[in-house]
């Protein structure tokens, strides 16, 4: 025993003599790595080549080549790292591509379990008075959802090919086809104005059916007059009551607005009552002092796809706000347009969208707040050349603002435009800002003068005046004609900072300088 210990441990000496003989011949024999310019180092030119490791008569410095070897592995060590820290970040990249990756695979097995279901689920049987896309909306609301196999049958598989195309394929978007059975219940908000009476008998003479467009009055303020005014319309309407009626706590200097207060209260309300309580997707909002023209479910109808397909559209909005008609081109009423300013005044809004401002919404003034750039979100909504409502109501917690100067003279549209039957895909993002862009800046700058005498000006326009500053804009618009107030830095009817009308005839861009990037929220 004690003789293989000795053994082990003259094994062991001799491998240490070994690797440090070793280690000390490849010391000697290695050069030292220079550095270029700094007057030594193994390149030519340095003032010691291949000298910097010896010391007096030639001798070895062991401890400098051993503190040059320590800087050598440091460097390495260095370089190490860098690389270790590319290799995680191209880790992460990966991760994520591969989540990715699995999400849109979940997604796609999604659509096509739909499809399938849609193609192979057999239609409920028509009942007296009821049409059968109403029918088939029940059905699906109704139902309870089933999982399905893959289609085996050639029909149903080029049935789902082609539903997966027209969900897929935005740039061929067709409105008549996207959305003919989807139920759009119309919201209207109701408080003291009998009048209301004169919104609904227009909404039920234009409403083209009543199982895909329900009427929901929602009222508040416990006014008994109003409340018979809208029991006499018996089922062709649901009225539903605002419960709290109570006065809410505001500041003293805000309690000349407890009418703002009262009104978001029963937005939310009420909104929550169309997507909770009612179970909707997707609801059109008016006020009781709004009147339709005889396209309004047909807009509404067309441009619902529109918005649910382009996540940078919020809202679809049948108002136009310089709608009066000196300033529109009552041969167009086709004509629509994408706008960063919310409108407001009959607007289309979805339960995601409402999912989003519920938990924040503001206790007043839910109109302004909704034009913040922190609900806004660089999202924009599309109005009409000419309005789809027009507003009969002076009266109310505004006081007639604008009423007398702008509202009034608000045009309605009275041509039926068939909607559903056109391709809208245009007002999509991409191609809408491109054939925009071009539009308003490749027309002839002119002064606000040149307008106004007409004289050297040729033809219909589009003519284009640049404004540059808050004063700028706010003088232009007030000798033009339109509304020159901003919510947010946004003009009304704003796009990209444009605002288009007709003056004197004569198509006009009042638009800031190209190249514009942002709205200055300072201009409010």
């Amino acid at each position: 025993m004690v003789r293989k210990k000795g053994s082990l441990i003259l094994c062991g000496a001799f491998l240490f003599v070994a690797w440090n003989a070793l280690l000390l011949l490849y010391l000697w024999g290695r050069p030292p790595i220079g550095r270029l310019g700094e007057g030594g180092g193994a390149e030519p030119g340095g003032k010691e080549e291949w000298g910097v490791g010896k010391g007096k008569g030639g001798q070895v410095n062991l401890a400098g080549e051993v503190i040059r070897l320590a800087e050598e592995v440091e460097v390495q060590l260095e370089t190490q790292k860098k690389l270790l820290k590319q290799i995680e970040s191209h880790r992460a990249v990966w991760v994520r591509q591969k989540d990715v990756g699995k999400r849109e695979t979940d997604d796609t097995k999604k659509v096509k379990e739909e499809v399938v279901h849609q193609t192979s689920k057999p239609p409920l049987p028509a009942k007296d008075g009821v049409d059968d896309r109403a029918q088939t909306e029940v059905q699906r609301t109704t139902q309870k959802p089933v999982h399905t196999v893959a289609p085996h049958s050639k029909l149903e598989q080029d049935q789902a090919i082609e539903i997966k195309e027209e969900i897929v394929d935005k740039n061929k978007l067709v409105t008549s086809v996207a959305s003919p059975d989807v139920i759009i219940p119309i919201l209207v908000i109701a408080c003291d104005r009998v009048t209301v009476k004169r919104s609904l008998d227009r909404l039920i003479q234009y409403r083209p059916s009543p199982q895909l467009y329900p009427i929901i009055v929602s009222q508040d303020c416990g006014h008994a007059e109003t409340a018979r005014v809208i029991a006499s319309y018996g089922d062709q309407v649901s009225h539903i009551s605002q419960p709290d009626l109570s006065d809410i706590r505001v500041r003293p200097e805000h309690r000349k607005f407890q009418g703002y207060y009262k009104i978001a209260r029963h937005y939310r309300w009420a909104l929550n009552q169309v997507f909770n309580t009612f179970s909707h997707t997707t609801v059109v909002i008016v006020e009781d002092d709004l009147e339709v023209a005889p396209d309004f479910f047909e807009y509404f109808r067309a441009l619902y796809p529109i918005l649910r397909s382009d996540p940078t559209l919020w809202c679809v909005s049948a108002w136009n706000d310089n709608g009066r008609d000196a300033l529109v081109d009552s041969s167009k009423a086709e004509l629509l347009y994408r706008t960063d300013f919310f409108p407001g005044l009959g607007w289309m809004l979805l339960k995601e969208m409402w999912d989003e401002l519920e938990p924040k919404w503001p206790l007043a003034f839910w109109d302004d707040w909704m034009r913040q750039p922190e609900q806004r979100r660089d999202r924009s909504c599309i109005r009409p050349e000419i309005s789809r409502t027009i507003t009969f109501g002076r009266k109310g917690v505004s006081l007639g603002q604008f009423f007398d100067q702008y509202l009034r003279y608000i045009k309605l549209n009275t041509q039926f435009v068939p909607f559903t039957k056109q391709n809208l895909s245009y007002l999509l993002k991409e191609k809408y800002d491109e054939k925009f862009i071009k539009e308003v800046y490749s027309a002839p700058l002119v002064k606000i003068e040149e307008l106004q005498q007409g004289g050297s000006l040729r033809g219909p326009g589009p003519y284009r005046v640049q404004y540059s500053s808050r004063d700028s804009f706010k003088v232009f618009a007030r000798n033009l004609g339109v509304m020159d107030d901003l919510k947010s830095g946004v003009p009304r009817t704003g796009y990209r900072g444009v605002v288009s009308f007709l003056y004197r005839g004569r198509r006009v861009f009042l638009a800031p300088p190209e190249g514009w990037m942002q709205y200055d929220i300072s201009w409010s």
